[in-house]
C-alpha cells in the first residue's frame, strides 16, 4: 500500500516537474529580454528540477534519497543566486530592461 502511494506521488511529482521545465523553455524562447528570460527560467527551472529530483528520491533507496535531498537543497540555493549574478552583470554592462511593449525594431 505504501509503495503504491509512493509511486503515485513520484509520478505526479515527475509530471509537474516536467511541466515546469517545459514552461521554462517556452519562457526562454518567447520572452523579449535577458531579465524576463532570467526570471522565467530561474523560477521554473528551480521548481521543475526540484520536483524531478523529489520524484527520483521517492523511488530510490534511503542512501540515494538523502543524496538527492542534498542536491535539491543545492539547486534551491544556487539557481536563484546564479540568476541574480547574471542579472547584475547584465545591468552593469549597460543592458537596459525592456519597459512596456516594443513593436519596433530598435
Amino acid at each position: 500500500m505504501l509503495e503504491t502511494i509512493l509511486q503515485i506521488l513520484s509520478i505526479i511529482s515527475m509530471i509537474i516537474g516536467l511541466f515546469f521545465l517545459v514552461v521554462a523553455i517556452v519562457g526562454l524562447l518567447r520572452l523579449p529580454d535577458v531579465y524576463n528570460r532570467l526570471h522565467a527560467t530561474s523560477k521554473c527551472d528551480t521548481l521543475g528540477a526540484g520536483l524531478v529530483l523529489l520524484s527520483l528520491a521517492l523511488q530510490s533507496e534511503m542512501a540515494v534519497a538523502i543524496r538527492l535531498a542534498l542536491l535539491i537543497i543545492f539547486v534551491l540555493i544556487t539557481n536563484p543566486t546564479a540568476a541574480h549574478v547574471i542579472a547584475r552583470v547584465a545591468y552593469s554592462t549597460g543592458i537596459k530592461p525592456q519597459i512596456g511593449r516594443s513593436d519596433s525594431n530598435d
